[in-house]
């Protein structure tokens, strides 16, 4: 791919709702650009953004894919992100990068939760917009119904420039509503002007009222000629559309087919006329030697730096990390400083990437999307420049797993494969995260749903070929106790030659303090037990407190007191007194009230108000207590409940469930509380055997 100059360049991210048309509308583009000398499909398999085998066996998206394509001497940098929220994260990457956003709608669907998932997004980072809907080759597909969707949820800054025409239930062309001219596709792919049918007058002037609210919002000037009855130019027009779509005040609405091909040109062309090439758009870094302020602004005379916002680390393509050029102009074998890992990385080759396809380029220009091969120590979300002026831009938030399973290899003796598997794929994907729960004797595998789990499980099973299992976590109980005890172990033991002596009395109760397992105090006079035994006896504990006697879950909150016993001169020794202590600990917790404590959390569920009665009901029978309701923009309610994790189990499909896709949660650990009677003996009785 040739070389392109910052003014010359746009970078588009596609969202939208799963199944909306993002990757067809990707695929028709890059078809009619050149890129690609066939149009593939979702449902073959074969497009340009969709290559992962997880990908094609489930028609969607699961990664970020990047679709550079060239059209009327500009390029266009086609970020297809996934549609279902289970790989927001991808999203969240695309959108660091991008400088504008295609929200894609189904004019079959309409507007579905993951459309208002995509404005949301654009609306939180300011970013120019433009709506297309796509599947107007279908007589069941409704332009006008969306358009006054959108314009009900969001006001008179939706502006339809189109308007489709339909003859015999075929989707023939489309009236411009700026020029108020009607075009026909013929067999060439060209348009033929023709006179506006009468059938699409009152859809027009709908439209084009619509469309002149937008422009008139955007100046005072405007909106006092608009309530005069004035007329617009069609240069005025555009040029209010041009200020208005960069600044978000005004969303063009689009229309087409993928499968036809039909929309593209007139789509692509607003792409270059109204969204900002990256030189108009502001970008700043800290500059880490004084602190202060590096305006990059996508500035290619300025210092280099850039930004990784993707990394692929796959075993057929190899490692590649996806970077935005903020400043500068990159070159082969560049050296450049990353502050985050202190170290140097040679670039070597420069490439572009379109899906899993790299073509190497000559340079890289400020504002443009590249990837480079095989960096060191590099990864998603550090900054790359000079080491004499080294920058580090802010880090893009992704989204937290709340989400959690244990999970084990299928087959003994994949621990190896299955973690070095692992660890490519936290690479790739910065929502998912492993832990090591010690305490209960599992491995936690953390992701936004319990569909993206199984993605992850599908991903080892083809590509790295080894199996998981993913089962129900074991939650984090404890164990203490209520009362005091008093008790005594006497550890004897003679088989022939030296004996084991240890002979310990002491007192337990609780100490108060229940984030710490244990306190550990001696009163012993007159050296019933030698000082030098009593490191021996707090090891007892030690290894005690780890397994309680209980339902064999960690003890915390416990105070053990060595106040007597005895010893052999000859037999007593460290181990002697430990396995007495072990034993006397066994005894005396079990006299001291012991009780289950389970972990609780603070969790905030966010959702549509009109789903706040099932949020609440489904809550109260996971034993949550309700503390609060906050209502928040847009019609959203925010309900705050302290939940015993044991609810958490599953909750993420009961709130897909109850609020059709549109529900979110998030949760922190907040205290253990004593368990309910039922859930203690239930718990009890299932660790009995282990």
């Amino acid at each position: 791919m040739k070389v392109f100059t910052t003014d010359k360049i746009r970078n588009v991210a596609l969202l939208g709702h799963g199944g909306c048309g993002k990757t067809s509308l990707a695929e028709a583009i890059a078809f009619l650009s050149g890129k690609t000398s066939r149009m593939g499909s979702t449902d073959a398999g074969n497009t340009l953004s969709d290559y992962d085998k997880e990908e094609v066996k489930r028609k969607c998206s699961i990664k970020t894919s990047v679709i550079p394509v060239e059209w009327d001497d500009h390029k266009v940098n086609l970020l297809d992100t996934p549609g279902f929220h289970d790989f927001v994260g991808e999203a969240e990457e695309a959108l660091s990068v991008a400088d504008a956003a295609i929200i894609v709608i189904s004019g079959k669907a309409g507007i579905e939760v993951g459309t208002i998932r995509a404005w949301e997004m654009c609306e939180k980072r300011k970013l120019p917009r433009i709506c297309f809907v796509t599947d107007m080759d279908d007589d069941q597909a409704s332009f006008r119904e969306i358009v006054q969707e959108l314009q009900e949820k969001y006001g008179k800054r939706i502006a339809p420039f189109h308007l489709p025409i339909r003859e015999n239930g075929q989707f023939v062309g489309y009236v411009n509503v700026i020029q108020q001219k009607a075009k026909r596709w013929n067999d060439k792919g060209t348009v033929d002007k023709f006179d506006v049918p009468d059938y699409s007058y009152e859809n027009l002037n709908i439209c084009r009222d619509a469309l002149m609210e937008a422009v008139a919002e955007t100046s005072e000037e405007f909106l006092e000629r608009f309530f005069e009855g004035d007329e617009f130019s069609e240069d005025e027009i555009r040029q209010a559309l041009r200020v208005g779509v960069s600044d978000g005040s005004v969303v063009p609405v689009l229309m087409g087919s993928n499968i036809q091909a039909r929309g593209m040109f007139t789509l692509m062309s607003d792409i270059i006329k109204y969204f900002p090439s990256p030189d108009r758009c502001k970008c700043a870094g800290i500059n880490t030697v004084d602190n202060s302020v590096f305006e990059a602004d996508y500035d290619f005379s300025k210092a280099k730096s850039a930004y990784i916002f993707k990394t692929i680390a796959d075993p057929y393509i190899g490692k590649y990390s996806l970077i935005k050029v903020n400043s500068g102009v990159l070159k082969p074998e560049d050296t450049l400083f990353n502050y985050h890992r202190d170290t140097e990385e040679r670039l070597g080759k420069l490439y572009t990437i379109c899906g899993n396809k790299v073509e190497e380029v000559k340079e890289l220009h400020a504002g443009d999307i590249g990837a480079l091969a095989k960096l060191s120590t590099s990864q998603t979300t550090d900054s790359l420049s000079t080491k004499k002026n080294p920058i580090t831009f802010i880090r893009t938030p992704i989204s937290k797993p709340y989400v959690y399973r244990q999970y084990r290899a299928k087959n003994k003796g994949d621990e190896d494969k299955i973690s070095q598997a692992l660890s490519k794929l936290l690479m790739e994907d910065p929502t998912l995260r492993i832990e090591n729960d010690s305490d209960n004797g599992q491995t936690l595998i953390y992701g936004i749903s319990m569909q993206h789990l199984e993605v992850v499980q599908s991903v080892l099973q083809e590509k790295y070929k080894v199996d998981i299992e993913l089962d129900k976590p074991r939650i984090s109980f404890k164990e203490t106790i209520t009362k005091k005890s008093d008790t005594e172990y006497k550890y004897k033991k003679q088989s022939g030659g030296h004996g084991q002596y240890g002979h310990v009395k002491i007192t337990m109760e609780p100490s108060g303090d229940t984030e710490n397992p244990y306190v550990f105090e001696e009163t012993v006079v007159g050296g019933a037990v030698p000082k030098n035994y009593f490191p021996a006896v707090e090891k007892g504990i030690i290894e005690s407190v780890k397994r309680g006697p209980l339902a064999k879950y960690p003890v915390t909150g416990v105070k053990v007191v060595l106040y007597d016993g005895s010893y052999h001169p000859v037999d007593s020794s460290e181990l002697a007194f430990k396995v007495a202590t072990e034993q006397a600990f066994k005894k005396a917790f079990m006299e001291a009230g012991p009780v289950l404590l389970e972990p609780y959390a603070t969790m905030k569920v966010i959702s549509p108000e009109a789903y706040t009665g099932a949020i609440m009901g489904d809550l109260n029978k996971r034993r949550a207590r309700i503390i609060g309701m906050n209502p928040l923009e847009d019609g959203y309610q925010e309900v705050v409940a302290d939940i015993p994790y044991l609810g958490l189990y599953e909750y993420d499909t009961s709130l897909y469930s109850m609020t059709r896709g549109s529900g979110t949660f998030s949760y922190e650990f907040v205290r253990y509380e004593q368990a309910p009677n039922d859930v203690a003996e239930a718990e009890i009785k299932n660790n009995a055997d282990e």
